[in-house]
């Protein structure tokens, strides 16, 4: 096969689609529009491969949930209304999604790619020998504070077959960092998994210039999509064209901004925060990760680090760090695991995860012959990137 694929992103969605297509023979051009790979929204994310918890956040009760959360200084969730109609747009079709039936079918399709996803990353771990990236098999615990939401939480289990479901006694048990916890209970699920995202890019990127099969162009912003009729001709980024004979866009949240006529792209970035704090040998770090339901907060270690990520924040395109959100959640995970790690040393990280209203990505062909599109993943880009590399490829054969 001598035809070469040009896919434009280099985060761990387009990375990983790039090295689906090597493995099944192209020549790829990668096109990255900063000077690093994964340096944006794949550089600090929560650590977590959370394959059997990708339920959208669009669900009934959510809008009249998030009125309350707007309210509360520390909430999970922060609107700052735009006059932007992309935003508006998405917002109308995000609350219309809202609906019980609506995410059901969404979970199962977002489920169905997880553990795809899942599958595919073991191949490429056990076939090709690809590690090096903080992955661990180590169990995800959901955790609650109330017993109410505790109760509903051990009603509606994803998966009896291999969850369990743990009361507080049961919780030090299963790690001695939850003693002080403020959990009356949780649902813990053995088989998900951990890794540092952004180390597993590097990987992918040392194994495609190895490859002798791909380009790496970095530090190329791609500015305009030339196109003729039905097909695709070239890309230009800035002064500089470059011709291609099958493109992928896989640019995250900048996607929308490279859309050809006819292509309608609803992804908007909705703005997440982590903070990466060392752990010492005094301290007691959780060894399974956790998600704190009520808080919406996230947990994982990362060999000898402990990342915590939370918010989302609809403001825009406005990629600066705010102060305040991390302050907030810093303090509340000094609260929930004050011998965990050291909040104080964390480095500070935000990122804009490009999603979709229905929380599920956008994979496949387009209305140009050429052009497909591998986009919108929202928070769970590195639970679902092998696996949507995956598809992305097969579509191609």
């Amino acid at each position: 096969m001598n035809q070469r694929v040009t896919v434009i992103g280099g985060g761990v969605v387009g990375l990983a689609t790039a090295y689906a297509l090597v493995r099944d023979g192209w020549q790829v051009d990668l096109v990255e529009a900063r000077d690093s790979l994964a340096s944006a929204t794949s550089f600090a994310n929560g650590g977590q491969l959370s394959y059997r918890y990708v339920a959208p956040l669009a669900d009934a009760g959510v809008p009249w949930q998030a009125l309350g959360w707007l309210l509360q200084g520390d909430s999970p969730l922060r609107l700052r209304v735009r006059l932007d109609p992309a935003q508006w747009r998405w917002l109308a079709a995000f609350v219309m999604a809202c609906r019980t039936s609506v995410n059901r079918r969404n979970a199962a399709q977002l489920l169905s790619l997880a553990l795809e996803s899942q599958a595919a990353l073991q191949r490429w771990r056990e076939q090709e020998g690809l590690d090096d990236f903080a992955w661990r098999r180590n169990g995800k615990l959901v955790a609650f504070r109330t017993q109410r939401a505790f109760d509903h939480g051990c009603r509606h289990l994803l998966d009896p077959d291999s969850q369990r479901t743990l009361d507080a006694a049961e919780l030090r048990g299963l790690d001695p960092a939850l003693a002080d916890a403020p959990f009356v209970g949780g649902v813990f699920t053995p088989g998900e998994e951990v890794a540092d995202c952004h180390r597993f890019c590097l990987r992918l990127a040392e194994r495609l210039e190895a490859s002798g099969q791909c380009r790496l162009l970095l530090g190329r912003p791609v500015t305009r999509l030339i196109a003729h009729d039905d097909q695709v001709l070239a890309l230009e980024m800035g002064n500089e064209r470059l011709e291609v004979q099958r493109l992928v866009l896989s640019a995250g949240h900048r996607s929308a901004g490279l859309a050809l006529p006819g292509l309608n792209l609803p992804v908007y970035p909705l703005k997440g925060y982590s903070l990466t704090a060392p752990i010492g040998a005094a301290h007691r770090a959780p060894e399974v990760s956790i998600t704190d339901y009520e808080r919406k907060i996230v947990y994982a270690r990362l060999e000898d680090q402990l990342r915590v990520a939370a918010m989302v924040d609809i403001v825009g395109y406005d990629e600066a760090v705010d102060a305040g959100r991390l302050a907030s959640m810093r303090r509340l995970a000094r609260e929930t695991l004050p011998e965990a790690a050291d909040y104080g040393q964390a480095v500070e990280w935000a990122g804009m995860r490009p999603a979709t209203p229905t929380g599920v990505p956008i994979i496949g062909a387009t209305r140009y012959r050429n052009l497909w599109l591998n986009l919108g993943h929202g928070a769970l880009g590195f639970t679902l990137a092998c696996g949507s590399g995956e598809r992305l490829a097969k579509l191609l054969r």
